[in-house]
């Protein structure tokens, strides 16, 4: 069984955390059945972007990485909190060990901004919400900004905006299955 760990920050972006939700769970009732998705946040009762309430399974404290197979990050909105929450040092730390163990990691939108700041991006191609503010401080990580809708490089894969959740997530999902599977749950999702 493959374990996804889904990093939420305070303030995340609903539609992009529930693309993992959704492709994972497919996988798991329609798929090859050999994946689970897990969350994980600072505090266990946590809140998106336009203030909905979630309840995590697990706090940081709580993770041992070698338990997990593939890490997921939604994007969300500043005004919502989403940067206290993605650039704490509990939150670098866990994107820091999933990249120590090469394992992958998908993000969607403003989600590559704290994989930069993290440090993993330092030197490689990504991308990030199209944004003159949000690319700059992708830059400012020392991260080559692609203005292109998906970058994967190097087991990490990063999108501009949430138009890209979707192929986001089976992209991660062919990483941990194969290309016929993920083409299988895509087709039965009726992407």
């Amino acid at each position: 069984m493959k374990k996804v760990l889904l990093l939420l920050a305070e303030g995340f972006e609903v539609f992009e955390a529930s693309v993992f939700i959704d492709v994972f769970g497919w996988n798991l009732e329609e798929g090859n059945q050999l994946t689970r998705l897990y969350t994980c946040a600072l505090r266990k009762e946590i809140k998106s972007s336009f203030n909905q309430r979630f309840i995590v399974d697990y706090l940081p404290g709580d993770i041992n990485t070698d338990d997990f197979d593939a890490l997921a990050i939604p994007g969300g909105f500043e005004v919502y909190g989403f940067y206290k929450d993605a650039y704490d040092e509990r939150f670098l730390e866990l994107i820091r060990h999933f990249r120590a163990a090469n394992k992958p990691i998908a993000s969607i939108c403003v989600g590559a901004l704290p994989l930069g700041k993290s440090g993993i991006l330092n030197g490689k191609k990504a991308t990030t919400y199209n944004s003159e503010v949000r690319r700059a401080a992708l830059k400012s990580y020392g991260v080559e900004v692609v203005h292109q809708p998906i970058v994967s490089e190097d087991n990490i894969i990063t999108s501009w905006n949430p138009s890209t959740a979707m192929n986001v997530a089976f992209m991660l999902l062919e990483k941990l299955s194969t290309k016929a599977n993920a083409d299988k749950v895509r087709g039965l999702m009726g992407f």
